[in-house]
């Protein structure tokens, strides 16, 4: 077939070869434009935020685990570890890497011995949480749960063992309420600015010294980096940065005293308080009965909190310095500086106790009933007359009572580094008619100057008394903590005794009011004869002090009364009485009689002490019961 011969344009239209110019013009602009916004672009992405999309792209690639750091530890004053760390095995469970859910946590919950319902509010609890973040299940697994999971690993898709520090208690329940516990951070504690750099499922201080000094001892994290897939699957390990351990508390506690006191006051409720007279460090801070801190690792039980909240010894309750009991007999120390300083009374001066003293239309009893006789002031604080007592109480009246109290740092709190302390009550005319619209009583005095009453103070307040009156009369504020050590042993906080000013009460007052504790423990009618040691002089104060009105308990001999209706039993002391070095406050709840309950309790720490100081062996040979007190109600 020929060819077919070309179209001839006979004619070019001006008017359309404009046209197309016109268009070509016009797109030629939108390519330009185009192109220079698609550079502009590339430009303003790869070039100027460049580095911003860089990292964005590496979080994308990177994922980042974070390794709990260890602790710091907590030691005694002599270096003595407390608390260490020792690994915690967790089951956690990462939802990623699980495709059949619902059939793994049916058989792991037949391994952890967990109701099923259980693992699936955990994880319920965590669907919020990105699908690589592992959620945990169950803390703190015994050695044949965790082989059993190991073993069986390929048929568990999802769950593994994370490993974690976790605290470990070398003294088990030693100290329990001042070290406190650790729990899981709470929702509400994450919204708190200080915990900033916490996240969900971070352990935290709860309680004691353990929360106080959480920014000291919490450590810092390590971070462990990984490479992921486009589906968030890991390929491999990058880089690991290694936690670096929190800083150790050196406290100012003895763990022989401690230890001592808390195997003396065994089966007893109560509290026990032992303090440098002339710095105010602590070394016994001893609550009976003690917390089970074990219980708290890994989370606390309903069933175990349930227990601990309904238990009449109440032993949630930090008695050192929560617990608020009437002094009975040991406020008489109080009254005594009052009177001897105010010269409502003189060393010589004597009043007649006949066992009771009629005031208006009620008559006060002694707790001798056959009276003391004429007795002055030494012997009436060695022998603890009542009726001496509620004679001078009743010439200094409530507010100057009030007045001396509050010197001697009762009815305030002490300013101890340890949360929800108490402060007790100190009545006057002016805190009476402020809390219940009401004149002050002048019977109500009598009942003051013995310590009953509206009175209430914590052992800690009273053994912070005891070292004011024998040191010369300076007030320390308690302290807990001597100092702060980095990992590398370098120092980083001490703490130095804090003098809060001088107590009322001239220097003669003191020394009389010593002289007659002494003989509370070593005259033949003191209250805590049974006490004495042989070779160290010993000065206390032995007090008994009423739960209930004795109307409730009239008749009923001492055994046959109630638990919760026997009296308080204290023994407030110091040694040596030459030069006072430490004082010893003893409450033993519901114990009836101060020298026969509280008193072997002080003697005890004090016999240990002074074998610690003088290098006599741990072990001594145990020393037979003391006998019981010299009269009838052992005050």
């Amino acid at each position: 077939m020929p060819p077919r011969p070309l179209a001839k344009i006979n004619k070019i239209d001006p008017a359309e070869l404009k046209m197309l110019k016109k268009r070509i013009d016009i797109a030629m602009v939108v390519i330009i434009v185009s192109a220079t916004l698609l550079l502009t672009r590339l430009w303003y992405l790869q070039i100027y935020r460049g580095d911003e999309y860089a990292k964005l792209s590496e979080i994308n690639r990177i994922r980042i685990q974070e390794i709990a750091a260890p602790r710091g530890n907590i030691l005694d004053r002599t270096g003595q570890p407390i608390i260490t760390n020792r690994p915690r095995f967790n089951v956690v469970w990462n939802r990623e890497d699980a495709p059949n859910p619902d059939a793994v946590i049916k058989d792991l919950a037949k391994i952890l011995n967990e109701d099923i319902s259980v693992l699936l509010d955990r994880i319920r609890a965590a669907t919020e949480n990105p699908r690589y973040m592992p959620t945990r299940l169950k803390e703190d697994i015994d050695w044949e749960t965790l082989v059993t999971i190991e073993n069986k690993h390929l048929s568990l898709p999802g769950v593994r063992i994370e490993v974690m520090p976790s605290r470990d208690y070398l003294y088990g329940d030693f100290a329990s309420h001042l070290v406190g516990y650790l729990g899981e951070i709470s929702r509400a504690e994450l919204s708190e600015k200080h915990y900033a750099t916490y996240q969900s499922g971070d352990q935290v201080g709860k309680q004691g010294v353990e929360k106080i000094f959480e920014k000291y001892l919490k450590g810092e994290k390590g971070r462990n980096y990984l490479e992921v897939d486009v589906h968030g699957f890991e390929q491999r390990q990058m880089q690991l940065q290694d936690p670096y351990p929190g800083n150790d508390l050196h406290l100012t506690l003895d763990v022989d005293l401690q230890r001592t006191a808390e195997e003396a006051m065994a089966g007893k409720a109560g509290a026990v308080v032992v303090m440098e007279v002339n710095t105010g460090n602590l070394l016994v801070m001893s609550s009976n009965p003690p917390l089970h801190l074990q219980e708290f690792i890994g989370g606390i039980s309903q069933t175990d909190w349930d227990r601990m909240l309904n238990d009449p010894l109440h032993p949630l309750l930090d008695k050192t310095i929560q617990g608020q009991y009437p002094p009975g007999s040991v406020f008489k120390i109080a009254t005594a500086l009052a009177a001897i300083s105010e010269g409502i009374v003189t060393p010589d001066a004597t009043y007649f106790c006949g066992g009771s003293l009629n005031f208006g239309n009620r008559r006060y009893g002694c707790w001798k009933k056959g009276g003391h006789g004429t007795v002055d002031f030494q012997r009436a604080l060695i022998e603890s007359c009542d009726v001496y007592f509620y004679s001078v109480g009743m010439r200094l009246g409530v507010d100057k009572i009030a007045k001396y109290a509050n010197s001697l740092g009762l009815g305030k709190k002490t300013g101890i580094d340890l949360e929800h302390e108490k402060g007790g009550i100190i009545p006057s005319s002016a805190w009476k008619q402020q809390r219940y619209k009401e004149k002050w009583q002048d019977g109500e005095t009598l009942s003051v100057a013995i310590g009953q009453g509206y009175v209430l103070t914590t052992p800690l307040q009273l053994c912070r008394m005891t070292a004011a009156v024998v040191n010369g009369g300076t007030l320390y504020r308690p302290q807990l903590v001597h100092s702060i050590t980095a990992p590398d042993g370098k120092t980083l906080k001490t703490f130095s005794p804090v003098s809060e000013g001088k107590i009322l009460g001239s220097a003669h007052s003191l020394a009389l009011i010593k002289e007659a504790l002494v003989g509370v423990v070593n005259s033949p009618g003191g209250t805590a004869k049974a006490v004495a040691l042989p070779d160290v002089l010993i000065g206390g104060k032995t007090g008994t002090a009423q739960v209930v009105n004795l109307s409730h308990v009239a008749g009923m001999s001492e055994k046959s009364i109630p638990y919760k209706y026997r009296d308080h039993a204290w023994f407030t002391s110091f040694a040596p009485a030459e030069n006072p070095e430490i004082a010893i406050t003893v409450l033993v709840e519901h114990g009836q009689h101060g020298g026969s309950a509280a008193g072997p309790v002080a003697k005890a720490v004090f016999k240990r002490y002074f074998e610690l100081k003088n290098g006599k062996p741990e072990n001594p040979a145990e020393e037979p019961p003391p006998s019981p007190a010299m009269d009838e109600k052992g005050e």
